[in-house]
């Protein structure tokens, strides 16, 4: 079947700008979108491709003199290269598909683009027990106002601004080789589509002003060091209508003089008196929630571990709390009266005259030692 007249398939004449040529288009991809006809996709997809091949034809400037001049044989794929490039669709591609799908990021409806603001980080130190309860608290943040002078303009007063000749105030231009074509920011206005020749003295030309301002922060419970906390929508503001970013609050839990956080888990070291650690006895031990009570057996080792079940955190994902894990350290004496040593020393004696059955890991040291010299 011969090709349509691509002015044809358009609905639009031979002397049509490029705005009109952009408006028709516009107007075919919304209806003959294949998500848009999904009870007869077939030929509504035939007919999206045949007006995205009119209007890439159309809208490039060679490509359109040698169709005016010499009809479909001037574009045909096997003589000029393909009618599929990246320049004119590409042009409009943000537009069109916007305006069915609602997408605003990355094209304006005046053609400039839209960029979605810079996201911020802001580091924010809690104890360990403000991690494990939650709180509330509030910080200051950097955030930008309109200028008051110029009203967001960014022109001073009395002038304003005008359009940027170099993208014709479409904030993009097209960078172009041979049937290729790549879009990009236009470097004079900055993708703004317009230029200040006077700006604000009070903004610079920017329109806005940076300022502070106090935000409200929920820390949930159970929170853990190095997690972090997105508050949407206050980043760097948009350009050109664009979205905020948003505020990255990281969590930096400071270190605990008695505990140490492992998971959802506490560890805590507990000296215990070389009496106690002999005689057996309780002792009391801290928690996070007050005071509870371990059990120390006769005869308890240095490095003995206790586990306190729930006395630990309560992770924000968890279900139940974590545990609390008592490391037991005997303490040796210091600083010991003359009378002190000399119980002490009578006490070691004894203890040697009873032999291994008082070093439970004596004897077994002892073993190892004559083992490694060869005795």
């Amino acid at each position: 079947m011969a090709k349509r007249d691509y002015y044809e398939v358009l609905g639009v004449p031979k002397n049509a700008s490029q705005d009109e040529i952009k408006k028709a288009f516009r107007k075919l991809a919304m209806k003959y979108h294949p998500d848009r006809n999904q009870g007869d996709a077939g030929e509504a997809e035939t007919k999206f491709k045949e007006a995205k091949e009119a209007y890439e034809i159309l809208t490039d400037t060679q490509k359109k003199a040698a169709y005016d001049q010499f009809g479909h044989a001037g574009v045909d794929p096997s003589m000029r290269g393909g009618p599929e490039g990246f320049g004119g669709f590409a042009e409009a591609f943000g537009d069109i598909f916007g305006d069915i799908f609602g997408a605003r990021n990355g094209g304006g409806r005046g053609g400039r683009q839209m960029y979605r603001g810079a996201d911020l980080s802001y580091a924010m130190e809690i104890t360990l027990e403000e991690a494990a309860s939650g709180k509330e608290a509030q910080i200051r943040i950097p955030t930008w106002d309109e200028c008051v002078t110029c009203h967001g303009s960014g022109a001073k007063a009395g002038t304003s601004a005008t359009t940027c000749s170099t993208c014709q105030g479409q904030g993009v231009v097209q960078m172009r080789q041979g049937f290729f074509s790549v879009q990009q920011t236009c470097p004079h206005c900055h993708g703004s589509g317009k230029i200040i020749k006077d700006p604000c003295g009070t903004c610079h030309g920017q329109g806005k002003v940076r300022n502070q301002k106090t935000l409200e922060v929920k820390i949930p419970a159970g929170i853990d060091d190095g997690m972090r906390i997105r508050s949407a929508g206050n980043g760097e503001p948009g350009t050109n209508g664009g979205p905020p970013g948003d505020l990255l609050i990281e969590i930096r839990v400071k270190k605990h003089d008695i505990f140490e956080r492992d998971g959802d888990d506490l560890h805590c070291v507990v000296p215990v008196g070389f009496a106690i650690a002999a005689l057996g006895g309780e002792i009391e031990v801290p928690t996070l929630n007050g005071k509870a009570a371990i059990d120390i057996p006769e005869g308890t080792q240095a490095g003995k571990q206790f586990r306190l079940r729930g006395k630990g955190i309560k992770g924000v994902r968890a279900s139940y709390p974590g545990d609390l894990y008592c490391h037991i350290s005997v303490e040796t004496p210091v600083k010991l009266t003359e009378h002190q040593k000399k119980l002490l020393k009578e006490f070691d004696e004894s203890i040697r005259k009873g032999g291994a059955k008082h070093s439970p890991g004596g004897e077994s040291w002892a073993d190892k030692v004559k083992s490694f010299f060869g005795a």
